[in-house]
């Protein structure tokens, strides 16, 4: 049901912004420490602090360029791994469009951003490093009603597919070399202009070593012919409340530094229920905030850190299926269908407000709700 504790669970969160403008390109930024891929989209790293992806998104903005942006919609969510750092689930919003006053207005901080300028489709695929730039090009191929986007290695699945072609050849990377506007002056440069010789405030590995973790879990929305819910109850166990029954989605922990949400889904389905089954679209992205923004949260809670939950479209279940459930016995006592009033009355308030909107997500194109605490946001 859940993961080993343990680094193998953590990963890194992050939040970055479109900003368009009436052409049709997008904002790009400079950084004065990143030698080997010095463009980028305004945005950075989640903080403990910041309730969810789109307050990092609008905190970063601020700090970054000096003023408040108006977000718009999740644009995508993406999750990639590499051997060299942690784990990253990205989140990408679109923004209102800038114009050229509010551009103008900028006031960057001179340590995180050496300069800026608007690109071109054509010319953001080589200009921005080779994931980001999938995760971006991405975004502004497909009609942002189709979106948000479900990434994996900034690459399409899920109900993306139905858009993009699952894997194409990468662009070719040419950094500063396609956004010419962005290249250093010659000269020494002035104070609020950084050269890209500018040193980081720390290496890299430091810096990764400092860097917050979130946890994850992927759950899974069953339901039989009738639209009833299948739940599963835990093993009680000793909480602050004495001993706690606790119902909830077949699911658990994402073994994050080894596998993607959707082989997560797939692995605790077959681990909870005995079955072999491919996980459907992604329903919801659930952001429940950690203690230090979230006074409800805690260790107590489990939810001493940030928890992302992806909830993925299990499907309508068969009688045929249904008797082959072979529970896992060492965490799992019973499961249940259930109508939605007695799935409210089993379930906590944030997990049922989870639920619902998975539920209600169901009866509509295009991808994932993005939720904070099982509501919407956005």
């Amino acid at each position: 049901m859940e993961a080993s504790p343990g680094s193998a669970r953590e990963l890194l969160a992050a939040a970055g912004v479109l900003f368009p403008d009436d052409q049709g390109r997008v904002l790009v930024v400079r950084l004065p420490y990143d030698r080997r891929h010095p463009v980028a989209i305004p945005g950075g790293g989640w903080e403990p602090q910041d309730r969810s992806p789109r307050e990092t998104a609008v905190r970063e903005v601020v700090e970054e360029l000096g003023f408040t942006p108006r977000l718009g919609p999740l644009a995508c969510v993406d999750w990639t791994l590499d051997d060299s750092r942690p784990p990253i689930a990205a989140y990408l919003y679109w923004a209102d469009p800038l114009t050229p006053e509010q551009a103008a207005a900028f006031t960057p901080d001179a340590a995180e951003v050496g300069g800026w300028a608007w690109l071109a489709p054509e010319q953001v695929v080589h200009a921005l490093p080779p994931r980001l730039s999938r995760r971006v090009t991405a975004c502004l191929r497909v009609r942002r009603s189709a979106g948000p986007l479900e990434l994996e290695d900034s690459r399409p699945v899920g109900h993306t597919l139905d858009h993009l072609p699952a894997d194409e050849p990468p662009p070719a990377y040419t950094g500063l070399a396609a956004a010419p506007a962005l290249a250093a002056p010659p000269g020494p440069s002035p104070s609020s202009q950084p050269s890209l010789s500018a040193q980081p405030p720390m290496d890299r590995d430091t810096y990764i070593a400092t860097r917050p973790r979130i946890r994850a879990k992927a759950r899974a929305l069953f339901t039989d012919g009738s639209g009833r819910v299948l739940l599963v109850r835990l093993r009680p166990w000793d909480g602050p409340r004495g001993r706690e029954e606790y119902w909830t989605l077949p699911g658990g922990g994402v073994e994050a530094a080894r596998e993607m949400p959707r082989a997560a889904a797939r692995r605790e389905i077959r681990e909870e229920l005995g079955w072999e089954v491919e996980p459907g679209r992604l329903l919801a992205v659930d952001w429940q905030p950690g203690a230090a923004a979230d006074a409800l949260a805690g260790p107590a809670s489990g939810r001493d850190t940030a928890v992302l939950v992806y909830v993925f479209d299990g499907g309508v279940v068969t009688e045929r299926m249904l008797d082959s459930i072979a529970l896992q016995e060492e965490e799992l006592v019973e499961w249940r269908l259930c109508d939605p009033a007695e799935a409210r009355s089993l379930l906590n308030e944030h997990s049922w407000a989870r639920t619902a909107a998975s539920l209600a997500a169901r009866e509509r194109a295009g991808g994932p709700v993005e939720l904070v605490r099982g509501q919407p946001t956005g």
